[in-house]
């Protein structure tokens, strides 16, 4: 059986937990705790050498990186389909992927991690402000993508658009809501609202 190492706040093992849950795999969460340094014992650094979550393993296959992981499991576990089966879909959702790692979650870190766990005192308000606004011109481009559509690959719900989920769920906190346009607003509500995002929804 899967064992996933993950954290509850963890944006990257929330996609993964999504993943799992809409395909119906079978698996077992162990809770890895950050705040006791779990994450830097020997033993979990023998599985992931970069101290990090999520971490798979499987019969003694191990990854540990969100994405891969992701493509893993649905490699093996093509039913549902969370990919298109086509050579260009499933580019598309591997283009997405990248975008959302490189566009979305890396200014999106900057500021959520202040904002969730420090004091307002200790916020470097000039890096969030760049960050919310390289979130604010990232939101524009997906805009246009979604237009007259539902998801963000072939009009159909994939890994692409779960790997943007766990940041959707934080845009009151990152940027203006009259900054999030139209089909942004309506696509996250839609992502967010699902059972798999529900379930898997961090504390307040």
């Amino acid at each position: 059986m899967i064992r996933l190492h993950y954290h509850p706040f963890s944006t990257y093992a929330r996609r993964v937990r999504i993943a799992l849950i809409e395909k119906n795999i079978p698996h077992k969460l162990v809770e890895v705790d950050m705040a006791a340094r779990q994450h830097k014992t020997p033993e979990y650094m023998a599985l992931n050498p970069y101290a990090r979550v999520p971490t798979l393993e499987e019969d003694g296959f191990v990854l540990y990186e969100s994405s891969a992981i992701m493509m893993y499991l649905e490699d093996e576990h093509p039913e549902p389909a969370l990919i298109p089966g086509d050579s260009k879909g499933r580019a598309e959702v591997d283009m997405h992927l990248r975008l959302c790692d490189a566009q979305m979650a890396t200014p999106a870190g900057v500021i959520i991690f202040q904002k969730r766990f420090f004091p307002e005192a200790k916020w470097n308000l000039e890096s969030i402000t760049k960050a919310s606004a390289d979130i604010t011109k990232h939101l524009k481009i997906l805009d246009r993508q979604l237009e007259g559509v539902d998801y963000l690959v072939h009009d159909r719900y994939t890994l692409a658009d779960i790997a943007y989920i766990p940041f959707l769920q934080f845009l009151p906190i990152m940027v203006d809501a009259a900054s999030v346009p139209a089909n942004v607003a309506k696509w996250s509500a839609e992502l967010l609202a699902r059972p798999s995002s529900v379930e898997t929804a961090p504390a307040k």
